[in-house]
């Protein structure tokens, strides 16, 4: 159910029959638990998000985007330094809002792992919500790598069954080949229509995602791999908040200390914990 300024929010015909808002309101409505907003302005920009992180998964389906794991990263030598860890840091004097979109204009020159590739979802749907204006203004030092992200992002994670289109789920593989550690997992976006995108296995239903992981299994493995109730979602209230920045706002922020581990398709969670014990 939603909740906008305490009252009960009934769906009404604000969104087009059949439109990806649409769809994700009713979803929201029928669902046990309580979605809060301070106002229906914030309600539509979480609306706008999902969708566009929606189709910034799909383009990504598109594009040429490699899976490697972080010792075959690759990227745009135009935009990003490539690090000895295997992560890209923005060159200075380059945009954000450029290097982020070089990245699906140039997909062919990127190679990366699938939650790198879910932080640059992300980042491609937010600047498509924003503008590229604030976009620049708020995200100026990027550095992509794993699960980490700029703390204006507010990535966080969630235990829930409920899950949301625009949501970034957890497929975990708890016996996979150590010979193929990358296969430990899939961080992949839910959907409009019920599918999944993972970077490296494509778009598909839980089941093909699940089959695709249990083909990396060691020999002998009994446990299937399984859809976890992990979530990971920006903070889109937060992100609302950023929208209506006048044009005078300077980010003032520290930086996250960045945690280089090497393990390809760990859970945004699992890269939270790494962060509490560094």
């Amino acid at each position: 159910m939603i909740h906008i300024a305490e009252m009960n929010f009934q769906p009404s015909n604000m969104w087009p029959f059949g439109s990806t808002e649409r769809l994700i309101v009713q979803q929201m409505h029928e669902h046990p638990v309580v979605y809060s907003y301070q106002s229906l302005g914030e309600l539509s920009f979480e609306l706008k998000l999902r969708k566009n992180i929606i189709v910034s998964a799909r383009a990504m389906n598109q594009g040429y985007a490699q899976f490697q794991p972080f010792s075959h990263s690759r990227c745009n030598p135009e935009y990003w330094y490539l690090t000895n860890a295997g992560g890209f840091q923005l060159k200075p004097g380059v945009r954000p809002s450029d290097a982020i979109q070089d990245i699906y204009i140039n997909s062919s020159l990127y190679a990366f792992e699938c939650a790198t590739a879910q932080v640059i979802i992300y980042y491609h749907a937010v600047l498509n919500s924003l503008g590229e204006y604030v976009f620049n203004r708020v995200f100026k030092d990027l550095y992509l790598y794993s699960w980490h992200a700029d703390p204006e992002l507010g990535i966080h994670p969630l235990n829930t069954s409920y899950f949301i289109p625009g949501d970034v789920v957890y497929f975990n593989n708890p016996e996979f080949h150590p010979e193929t550690p990358w296969w430990r997992g899939e961080n992949a976006v839910v959907l409009e229509d019920g599918a999944y995108f993972a970077h490296g296995v494509g778009i598909g239903t839980a089941e093909q995602m699940i089959q695709a992981l249990n083909k990396a299994r060691r020999p002998g493995s009994k446990q299937s791999a399984y859809l976890t109730n992990l979530v990971m979602r920006p903070s889109f209230k937060h992100l609302a908040k950023l929208s209506m920045l006048p044009r005078s706002y300077m980010a003032y922020k520290i930086q996250p200390v960045v945690i280089h581990h090497n393990e390809s398709s760990i859970s945004g969670n699992r890269y939270l914990v790494y962060c509490h014990y560094r």
